[in-house]
């Protein structure tokens, strides 16, 4: 068989090769431009398994591949991180999305735009030390309890689970302790006596005898039984203002968690260890593996806000908070899922 001579292979690789680049140039093109690049994120205790999907998306460089610099600032609660948007010196909330209601009923219009996270991860104990004859909630009238910061998601945990036992916030002191070292330091000095609180700190403090859990939402089972229906948790928020002035960077960002949750869908315990800084371990890898198998399904699959969910968060908080007016709340303007569904299209998520 005669082969065709070298110069016409060359010329035909050539050929692909141009072929291929202009093919790729109209998809280079089309991809949005970025209103802003340059992005500040405000997150309320970072080395929590409810942020896993933020350090996931940052680790490995899927917000760079989006064209995003993004700042982190970690807070010791998400309250917090919360002052930092709505004081200006952070874009982007990484938080619990009850927040976006309790801004609605202050007339301060905020938007969630991706999840990270379908179940709260926050558990609630009581020190075994402190607290070694507790047999019901009432017992905890006038006592201390530890939550990352006052006002935060693991506060509002709080006052539901103490609602129920006809205790009002003010029956309680709340001691703001973080959400890594500080906390554990706390439960084990005694200076509190329950505390309402994430992973990998509860499971450590469970798992050595140091809490009894009175109130789980780590699981998708345990979060139905707290609040009556699946709950949407860990997210990114910004105002609304924000949102409608840059989808295209809202969309990046998206992309950016979106990607993350896909990795974390068949990432390996070892996978997270090499991906996580070592601080995020509290000096145990075995206790901080286990703390992440008890909360992985509550991570999000592909970002979106379930309605339902919104649903929830709302009636739980108006169930203890007067402030909140179920009927003066327009949902629907606290989240959006468009970003979130492009993102799942196109990771396929």
């Amino acid at each position: 068989m005669n082969r065709p001579p070298l110069i016409s292979r060359r010329g035909f690789a050539g050929g692909a090769a141009l072929a291929v680049a202009t093919l790729a140039i109209p998809s280079l093109r089309a991809q949005p431009k970025l209103e802003k690049s340059k992005i500040a994120i405000a997150v309320g205790g970072k080395a929590a398994f409810y942020y896993l999907p933020l350090t996931i998306s940052e680790q490995l460089g899927y917000f760079k591949a989006e064209g995003l610099d993004i700042e982190i600032s970690d807070f010791a609660g998400g309250a917090r991180a919360l002052q930092a948007v709505v004081g200006g010196s952070a874009d982007v909330c990484s938080g619990a999305f009850e927040h976006t209601i309790n801004l609605q009923a202050k007339n301060q219009m905020f938007q969630a735009f991706v999840l990270q996270g379908r179940a709260p991860q926050i558990a609630f104990g009581i020190s075994t030390k402190n607290l070694p004859n507790y047999k019901s909630l009432t017992d905890l009238k006038g006592k201390r309890i530890g939550v990352s910061a006052p006002g935060s998601s693991t506060n509002m945990m709080a006052n539901l689970v103490l609602s129920r036992a006809g205790l009002k916030p003010s029956d309680v002191s709340f001691i703001g302790v973080g959400t890594a070292a500080g906390a554990l330091t706390a439960l084990r000095s005694g200076q509190i006596d329950a505390m309402s609180n994430t992973d990998p700190v509860m499971t450590m403090l469970e798992q050595k005898g140091e809490v009894k859990i009175i109130s789980d939402t780590r699981t998708l089972k345990g979060t139905t039984e707290v609040f009556g229906g699946s709950m949407p948790a860990g997210c990114l928020y910004a105002p609304l203002e924000f949102v409608q002035k840059h989808p295209n960077t809202c969309q990046a960002m998206a992309n950016a968690i979106v990607h993350g949750l896909k990795w974390l869908q068949t990432a390996g315990p070892g996978d997270i260890i090499k991906t996580v800084p070592e601080s995020y371990l509290l000096g145990d890898r075995a206790l901080y593996l286990a703390s992440f198998n008890k909360v992985r399904e509550s991570i999000s699959l592909d970002g979106i806000i379930p309605d339902d969910g919104a649903r929830t968060a709302l009636k739980a908080l108006a169930s203890f908070d007067p402030s909140i007016r179920a009927d003066k709340i327009d949902i629907a303007k606290t989240y959006t899922n468009e970003f979130a569904k492009r993102a799942k299209d196109r990771f396929k998520a």
